[in-house]
């Protein structure tokens, strides 16, 4: 009962540091990179589909991304898309590819983004202490319905507690990697 509780919440616990890593990797930097586009929804014949089902993406340079659509009849909903996304980019269309071209960000800008980032970091760090909580709640439970001592209950808790260190450090070493890549000019 004890492990598989602790498994259960390990479990949980990595799927919430990789919602974080990929929230980051969503957030614009300086560079040029699909990840930042590829998630985006394009309304594509009635359908929402994310923009990497419709086209492939190049990296010619550092600061630009060339979009290549699969079907030349979705190009208009694409530079449609990417035009109502937030990341204040303006594809320019040759009939044949969507070029982006990822403008230097000010330092005003790269400091509103590490506080987007920042915030994204705390959310995972609070879902991951909600797990230990959950996790805690079912094994205190448990302990009170005889299926396990106390001691068993305590010991139970010491690993849940090292696991939730674990799972918030991974998500500070990820927070600081991208605030260093937001920062660099």
């Amino acid at each position: 009962m004890t492990e598989e509780t602790i498994l259960d919440a390990i479990e949980k616990m990595e799927k919430a540091v990789e919602h974080v890593q990929g929230q980051f990797v969503g957030v614009r930097t300086g560079r040029a990179t699909p990840s930042i586009v590829e998630k985006i929804m394009v309304e594509y014949y009635g359908s929402s589909v994310p923009l990497q089902q419709l086209a492939g993406f190049q990296v010619p340079e550092a600061r630009m991304l060339v979009v290549k659509p699969h079907d030349k009849g979705s190009m208009g909903a694409i530079e449609k898309a990417i035009q109502a996304s937030d990341l204040g980019l303006n594809p320019s269309n040759d009939g044949v590819v969507i070029r982006l071209a990822f403008p230097a960000l000010t330092e005003e800008r790269r400091k509103e983004y590490v506080k987007v980032v920042k915030g994204m970091a705390e959310d995972g760090r609070i879902a991951v202490r909600n797990i230990r909580r959950d996790a805690r709640k079912t094994l205190e439970t448990a302990e009170k319905d005889g299926d396990f001592s106390k001691d068993e209950l305590e010991r139970a808790e010491k690993e849940l507690e090292k696991v939730t260190h674990e799972h918030v450090e991974m998500i500070d070493k990820a927070f600081a990697r991208k605030e260093q890549e937001l920062l660099e000019v």
